[in-house]
């Protein structure tokens, strides 16, 4: 049995990590999602660490997108002894962003203003208490799909009389204020092992709702520079703790500083991160050998857990 197992659904992405895992001699294997079944009564595991690499977007690239059957496969492989990285409680937030709001919130963290909804029918309502100019964001999103901005009553309750309005893959909505950005510009805050591992300045994505800083993501989006930021400690404590009360393990975490009042708002928590394009040139190392290390880590504690 090979030690590790990763859990991916879009190659390219992970071309890099992949060269690392065999750079590092990682006794390894690839799990393709789209071609993956299992069988609930088999009790092995296709290795004793399981990294998870399932992106939100999945289903923006197959009918047929793999975000709940994976929760499932995860959670089967926890439940017998695996160490699942990024498992099925961290998808549980990733797979809802006003879950994500809510720990943020826990977490004693600004969001933007926002009212959630299950019915088309409530978003003008709950748009007039949220204001305009607002967003109708799904639940389920992933680079930046499902958000539409709304500057008027007029506009949306149009939308809303031709079923305009975005609908996700599980019926709910998010009404939500829309933020200035300050200088255009979102951090997105990189963990790992429960640790802020760095933080990206994404100039210019006041542009877009598309914010992968990732090279197969960036060939359209000329208008984004990246560059390494460094967070007040207070952000990167707050960082920190929504890592520990979601369990998230490697993972991005995004806010904005509001124009308005000057206050970081927090609104996403990204458990599918695939690091920087070009992280030497960006932050003057590779994450992905700081990620190999963590992993090596768990393996050998796995090891020990089995002699």
């Amino acid at each position: 049995m090979a030690d590790l197992a990763v859990f991916y659904e879009h190659p390219q992405w992970f071309e890099s990590l992949f060269r690392t895992l065999d750079r590092r001699g990682l006794s390894w294997i690839p799990i393709e999602i789209q071609d993956h079944t299992f069988d609930p009564a088999d009790t092995t595991t296709p290795a004793p660490v399981i990294l998870n690499r399932l992106a939100m977007s999945s289903f923006l690239r197959q009918e047929e997108h793999a975000l709940f059957y994976s929760m499932a496969a995860l959670d089967h492989w926890q439940t017998l002894g695996a160490r699942v990285i990024n498992g099925p409680g961290v998808l549980a937030y990733d797979t809802n962003k006003a879950r994500q709001l809510s720990l943020f919130r826990k977490a004693g963290l600004d969001i933007p203003k926002t009212r959630i909804a299950h019915r088309r029918a409530d978003v003008p309502r709950l748009a007039a208490e949220v204001g305009y100019p607002l967003m109708v964001k799904v639940n389920v999103g992933g680079s930046g799909t499902g958000m539409i901005r709304y500057d008027s009553a007029q506009e949306l309750e149009a939308a809303v009389a031709d079923k305009l309005t975005p609908v996700g893959v599980d019926g709910v909505a998010l009404i939500q204020e829309y933020v200035p950005a300050r200088d255009a510009r979102v951090i997105r805050c990189e963990v790992l092992d429960g640790k802020l591992l760095y933080a990206l300045a994404l100039d210019g994505a006041g542009s877009t709702f598309d914010l992968c800083p990732a090279d197969v993501c960036m060939v359209d989006k000329p208008t984004i520079t990246v560059s390494q930021f460094n967070p007040p400690a207070e952000v990167a404590k707050a960082v920190e703790r929504v890592a520990s009360m979601s369990g998230l393990d490697v993972g991005g975490i995004e806010y904005m500083i509001d124009d308005r009042d000057g206050r970081p708002k927090f609104y996403d928590l990204n458990a599918m991160s695939n690091f920087v394009a070009k992280p030497s040139e960006v932050l003057g190392f590779d994450p992905h050998e700081n990620l190999v290390d963590y992993l090596l880590g768990l393996i050998a504690t796995q090891q020990k857990i089995a002699a």
